[in-house]
């Protein structure tokens, strides 16, 4: 008796392991992109390896808001209750804040809404806002980049091009903090990306903006919010921008828009310190523009692809 018992315990977790691995869903990795002279809205691509990517066909939300109603620099971000939160830029020059809408299935989308982000009406623009979930704080964490002439010291760059990162916090988008000052490394910083590596360990990806730089650099903390160390050497060639970050295995791929190639780079790391360059090894349609880049369920692509 003992023995058909052990036997039958032995047979339901087989039975339940099955069903499963029958439910559970194969993830895809879906980029937000966007084309020149980004007028049109929201592209994606996709892909099962996180290195060869395809087009879905279509535009997905076409930018109504700000001055110039651009939408560039897509980035997005899933929350904890299967909602996409998407955030981008409005406008080159004349806006105090950025672009946002939702949905479920990255198809039917809520309405538009313009962020309030800079309240100094001097503010030359609002730049690339990064969306982030925090989730020890349960909010989300956007950070851009603006210039406000005059604010900092010039340096190299004019003082129409001399951009620092700010933040604000919103655990529901109807509600936000105060903007405030996320990075000043003394010098001008455009396109930064927060990733959290394990507890007390978040790395951020930033370009550095300056003449002749215009390259990708790494700075760490133990908060998504800093106090961030000293930005690093850089890890790219010049002429870079809009970097992304996604995790394959054990490595992390830092794709990058190589805009005066007019191609896409990517390096792989494992400790965001040694990095190798794997270029060759990906592939990305023409025309596509940087955003970024997050993990959805098989059945959505399939979807968008409809």
């Amino acid at each position: 008796m003992k023995h058909c018992y052990s036997l039958l315990i032995g047979l339901l977790s087989v039975l339940l392991f099955s069903c499963n691995s029958i439910t559970q869903e194969k993830e895809f990795y879906l980029f937000t992109s966007f084309h020149e002279p980004a007028d049109e809205g929201l592209r994606f691509l996709y892909s099962e390896d996180g290195l060869s990517w395809d087009s879905i066909p279509g535009i997905f939300l076409k930018p109504t808001l700000g001055k110039h109603q651009l939408m560039r620099d897509p980035s997005i971000v899933k929350g904890p209750d299967d909602t996409y939160h998407l955030v981008w830029t409005t406008s080159w020059r004349g806006d105090l804040g950025f672009g946002y809408s939702q949905s479920k299935d990255l198809k039917n989308w809520s309405e538009q809404i313009m962020i309030p982000a800079m309240t100094d009406t001097t503010t030359v623009n609002v730049w690339a806002p990064e969306i982030f979930y925090d989730d020890l704080g349960d909010q989300y964490v956007v950070v851009w980049a603006s210039c406000i002439p005059g604010k900092f010291d010039r340096g190299i760059e004019d003082e129409d091009n001399n951009h620092r990162l700010y933040y604000l916090t919103t655990k529901d988008f109807k509600t936000f903090s105060e903007t405030k000052l996320f990075l000043d490394p003394n010098f001008s910083v455009i396109d930064a990306v927060i990733v959290k590596r394990g507890v007390d360990d978040y790395v951020l990806v930033l370009k550095d903006n300056t003449r002749p730089n215009r390259n990708l650099k790494i700075s760490f903390s133990n908060t998504p919010f800093g106090p961030f160390t000293e930005p690093s050497e850089p890890f790219t060639t010049e002429f870079v921008e809009g970097p992304t970050v996604t995790k394959i295995g054990d490595d992390y791929m830092i794709y990058f828009d190589m805009y005066q190639e007019k191609i896409y780079g990517a390096m792989k790391t494992k400790d965001f310190v040694s990095f190798e360059d794997i270029t060759g090894s990906v592939s990305l349609p023409e025309g596509h523009k940087h955003g970024t880049i997050v993990n959805v369920p098989q059945s959505i692509i399939e979807n968008l692809k409809k």
